[in-house]
C-alpha cells in the first residue's frame, strides 16, 4: 500500500569522501599540520563577525580586519586585537602582503569586486551567498578562481550540511522516480521592499565611512534606511528576497537534479518599483533535458501575496503544512519535500519498506561537528575541494539572480546561458551592472 513515509538519515560508516562528492586541489603551498592560514576579513561587522570568527575556531590566524563602519565591527576588533584595522579592503590587499585568503562578508553589491580584488593578488576567497550582486559578475569570479586554481567557498552554509548531502543522495536514487517540478518557497522579506522612492539625505553617523560603504554603487545621499541592514530592499545595493534566499533554499534542488542554465524565466510580482524588489513575487524557471531526465520546471516564492504568505498551491503540497521556508520535488513516483535545517524529510507516493531500503550512503570527509568554514581551509591546505566552491556557486548564482530579470523587466526572458544573453534588450543592463569610477572588476 502507497503511504507517506518520514525519512530520516542513518549513521554513515566511513570517513572519506566518495568520488560523487569530492575534489583534490594540489595547494600553491605546502601547509604543514600546524600551519596556521593567514586569513583577513573584509567585512568585520554583522555576518563578517561570524564568518571571522569561524574561521578562527578552526584554526585560521586572523591577521587583518577590513571594515567601514568602526562601531558596527567593534566586536571583532575586540575579539582580534592583534589584527591590522583598515577601512578600505583596497588599500589592505596592496600593503599586507602576509594575507594568505580572505572572507568577504560585505553588502551584495561589494561581493564581486573585493572577491576579484583579492583572486587577483592570488588570495583564497570564502564569499557570503549571493555570490554576486549581478550576473556577469559571478560568470567572472567562476573563471577567475579556475584560472587562478584558488579555493573558493560560497557563504550559504547548508550545503556543507548533512541533510542536503543526504538529500541529494535521496533524489539522485531515484526514489520518487523523474522528477519534473520543484517549488521553493521563503518568508522573506522581512526588511521593506516596494518602495517608488529613495529615502532624504540624513548626517552620516559617526564611525561609518559612507563613500567606502557604496563602494563600487551609485553615489547615493545616506539614510538609515539603507544601513545596516535594510538595503537588502535596493535594487543599487541588494537582490532583494530571492538574492537573499534562494541560494539557501534552491541550493537542494538545483545540486540534486543537476541543474545549470535555464531556457526561460518570467514573474508574477507585487510592488516591484525602480528602486526597490517586489514586495512579493512567483518566479518560474524552466530548465531543459538533461541527458534521461526531463524538463523541470521550478517556481520561487516569497513575500505575502494579499495578506497572505506567499506559497505553492496548496493541492501540489498534498496536505503537508508548508511554512517558514522549504522545498519540495515532484516526481513520477511521488514527491520530495525537503527543510535544509532538518535531517528528516518526506517521501510521499512510495512504500516504507522501498525508502528504507535506501542503502546509497556516502561516506563524508567533514565530520559533523565541522562546518563551511572548516571545509575551506581544509581545502586550502590541500584537502578535498569545498563543495560550494565557485564552480558550483558562480552557475547557481547566475540562476538565482536570472530571476531578477524577469521581476525587473516585467517580461519573459528567453535566455542563452552559455553567452549570458537574454531574449529581451532592456534587460541587459541588468546582466552586467556598471560601477563607480575607481571600482571596478
Amino acid at each position: 500500500m502507497k503511504k507517506t513515509y518520514h525519512y530520516s538519515r542513518r549513521r554513515f560508516l566511513g570517513a572519506a569522501a566518495s568520488t560523487a562528492f569530492a575534489f583534490q586541489f594540489v595547494p600553491h603551498r605546502v601547509w604543514g599540520a600546524n600551519d596556521r592560514i593567514n586569513v583577513a576579513g573584509i567585512g568585520a561587522g554583522g555576518k563578517g563577525a561570524s564568518d571571522v570568527a569561524g574561521a578562527a575556531k578552526h584554526g585560521a590566524n586572523i591577521v587583518a580586519l577590513c571594515d567601514v563602519d568602526e562601531s558596527r565591527a567593534a566586536k571583532s576588533f575586540k575579539q582580534f586585537p592583534k589584527a591590522k584595522r583598515y577601512k578600505d579592503f583596497r588599500v589592505m590587499l596592496e600593503k599586507q602582503k602576509d594575507i594568505d585568503a580572505v572572507t568577504v562578508s560585505t553588502p551584495d553589491h561589494v561581493h564581486a569586486v573585493a572577491s576579484m580584488a583579492a583572486m587577483q593578488l592570488g588570495k583564497h576567497v570564502y564569499c557570503q551567498k549571493p555570490l554576486t550582486h549581478s550576473i556577469s559578475e559571478a560568470r567572472a569570479l567562476t573563471i577567475a578562481a579556475e584560472e587562478k586554481k584558488l579555493i573558493t567557498q560560497m557563504g550559504n552554509q547548508a550545503h556543507a550540511g548533512e541533510p542536503i548531502r543526504r538529500a541529494v543522495e535521496v533524489v539522485r536514487s531515484g526514489i520518487i522516480g523523474k522528477v519534473t517540478e520543484a517549488h521553493v518557497w521563503t518568508n522573506r522579506p522581512i526588511w521593506p521592499q516596494g518602495m517608488n522612492k529613495r529615502p532624504p539625505k540624513q548626517q552620516v553617523p559617526a564611525g561609518l565611512d559612507w563613500d567606502l560603504w557604496l563602494g563600487p554603487a551609485p553615489k547615493r545621499a545616506f539614510n538609515s534606511a539603507y544601513v545596516p541592514f535594510k538595503w537588502r530592499g535596493w535594487w543599487d545595493f541588494g537582490t532583494g528576497a530571492l538574492g537573499d534566499m534562494a541560494c539557501h533554499i534552491m541550493d537542494m534542488a538545483f545540486w540534486s537534479l543537476d541543474l545549470k542554465y535555464p531556457d526561460s524565466v518570467e514573474a508574477e510580482q507585487g510592488g516591484n518599483t525602480k528602486e526597490s524588489p517586489p514586495s512579493w513575487s512567483t518566479i518560474t524557471y524552466r530548465f531543459p533535458a538533461r541527458g534521461e531526465n526531463p524538463p523541470v520546471k521550478l517556481v520561487w516564492y516569497d513575500g505575502r501575496r494579499d495578506g497572505q504568505a506567499n506559497l505553492p498551491p496548496k493541492e501540489l503540497a498534498e496536505g503537508v503544512n508548508l511554512k517558514g521556508y522549504g522545498s519540495f520535488l515532484v516526481g513520477d513516483k511521488g514527491k520530495f519535500f525537503f527543510n535544509r535545517g532538518r535531517d528528516s524529510w518526506l517521501v510521499t507516493g512510495r512504500d516504507a519498506d522501498e525508502v528504507s531500503q535506501i542503502e546509497k550512503e556516502t561516506p563524508r570527509f567533514i565530520p559533523r561537528t565541522k562546518d563551511e568554514d572548516f571545509e575551506w581551509l581544509e581545502g586550502i591546505k590541500g584537502g578535498p575541494t569545498p563543495l560550494s566552491h565557485f564552480a558550483h556557486s558562480g552557475p547557481f548564482t547566475e540562476t538565482v539572480l536570472l530571476g531578477n530579470l524577469a521581476v525587473r523587466t516585467g517580461r519573459k526572458i528567453n535566455w542563452d546561458g552559455a553567452t549570458m544573453q537574454p531574449s529581451v534588450p532592456e534587460a541587459e543592463k541588468y546582466v552586467k551592472r556598471e560601477y563607480r569610477d575607481g571600482w571596478s572588476l
